[in-house]
């Protein structure tokens, strides 16, 4: 018998906010994170915007001297778990035995990328013998994982998805499978990213993925309006602490949502683009309602992947047509990224929780920016004024690069 998981702490580290509830009080407001890039000189990029993180301070979450040896994305992880942990009422499990029963996935599209920049940099400049003892460590994906794991004593399960797009989401469903067949009972989980770094923005700008709505940052990412023109590069981390049922309960432990379904396809299509009808998408969102034993008609809200370029946003529609039928009329659908652009690796773990919280407070954030819609995007959007509804299930859609995809089905706990 599947044992059952819920979330009981979520920790978002985003361009609007470093919290969680600030990150939700602005997404409720319908705020933009986006604005002129600063981390580096982008005046000769065609893309020179991008929803960067303000005002971080890495050491609020870790000693001073600990900061050079890691990459943004970690910073962010651990600050994103250290929110998380919180908030579920956790403090570690250093010498605890419990900890062996604690795992750790965090996954990431790209890592250290900042990291391998400077030290590449390093290299050219002033020879081998001048790169840090810390680079390897610092940029390798599974490290974000790795710190967090030592930093709360979780010994359990530990690995790190690298899947694109996909990966925060393949890292808590990941996490939800393992709670189900009792392999652990708590789970940090979810994913991190910090790649505005000028050979990133290049090589999307290369792919003719971002955004050049230059000067009009806020209005950038605008999915599935008529205008789009293509994603915005954001950063930042979701951490889910996910435990299983009677682990929460016995602890009063508060409960977000339950984990109910998970689901996975590959394309096998395209390197970067969806295949037109989106078949993989709608085997993912089929093969997670059917996980969780729950038909079409019963979900009532979907995180979209809405990444604002435009053959996703079409394609991402078409496929919840396809699957949800007549009842896609009725489904409440938003796209966090209109506000906080697209995290890559992390998108999918932010946006589940910012899916959980919707759950919470029966409220769904809005859709920015769209003005004018896609007559091939024809659903609800919620669009730029948040709203109350009756959320009783809700899926959150991931799709990646590769044709990588996964979704996850949330439902309202009651007891």
């Amino acid at each position: 018998m599947k044992r059952r998981a819920v979330i009981t702490g979520v920790g978002l580290v985003t361009p609007l906010g470093i919290g969680t509830q600030e990150t939700w009080r602005r997404l409720l407001e319908g705020c933009s994170g986006v604005g002129p890039i600063t981390r580096f000189d982008a005046s000769q990029f065609p893309t020179r915007i991008a929803a960067e993180i303000k005002n971080f301070d890495p050491t609020l979450f870790m000693e001073k001297k600990e900061v050079k040896k890691m990459d943004t994305f970690i910073h962010y992880a651990l600050a994103a778990s250290e929110y998380a942990m919180k908030d579920a009422g956790l403090s570690g499990w250093e010498q605890n035995p419990e900890g062996d029963r604690v795992g750790v996935i965090i996954g990431s599209g790209i890592g250290g990328f900042g990291s391998i920049e400077t030290e590449h940099e390093t290299l050219l400049r002033h020879g081998p013998r001048r790169i840090s003892p810390f680079f390897i460590p610092s940029s390798i994906v599974n490290l974000a994982a790795g710190h967090v794991s030592i930093r709360f004593g979780a010994r359990g399960p530990n690995c790190a998805p690298c899947t694109a797009c996909s990966a925060g989401s393949h890292a808590i469903g990941d996490s939800f499978r393992i709670i189900e067949r009792g392999d652990a009972d708590v789970m940090i989980s979810g994913g991190s990213e910090a790649a505005i770094t000028s050979m990133a923005v290049g090589g999307f700008d290369a792919l003719k993925a971002l955004s050049t709505r230059n000067e009009e940052p806020s209005r950038a990412s605008r999915p599935f309006d008529r205008d789009r023109d293509g994603f915005v590069l954001g950063e930042g981390a979701g951490i889910l602490i996910l435990e299983e049922l009677e682990h929460a309960l016995s602890r009063g432990a508060k409960v977000y949502a339950e984990v109910v379904g998970y689901g996975m396809s590959g394309d096998a299509y395209h390197i970067t683009a969806p295949p037109p009808g989106g078949n993989g998408a709608v085997r993912a969102m089929r093969l997670t309602l059917s996980d969780a034993g729950v038909a079409p008609d019963q979900v009532d809200y979907i995180n979209a992947h809405g990444t604002s370029t435009p053959p996703n946003d079409r394609t991402e529609t078409s496929a919840i047509h396809t699957v949800f039928g007549d009842h896609s009329g009725k489904l409440v659908v938003s796209s966090t990224k209109s506000m906080i652009g697209h995290l890559l690796g992390a998108a999918g773990a932010v946006e589940l929780g910012v899916t959980a919280l919707t759950i919470r407070d029966q409220v769904v954030h809005p859709t920015i920016n769209l003005e004018n819609r896609d007559p091939e995007c024809d659903l609800d959007y919620v669009p730029n004024e948040a709203r109350r509804a009756k959320i009783l299930y809700a899926l959150s859609n991931s799709f990646g690069f590769g044709g990588t995809n996964a979704c996850i089905l949330l439902k309202r706990f009651e007891g």
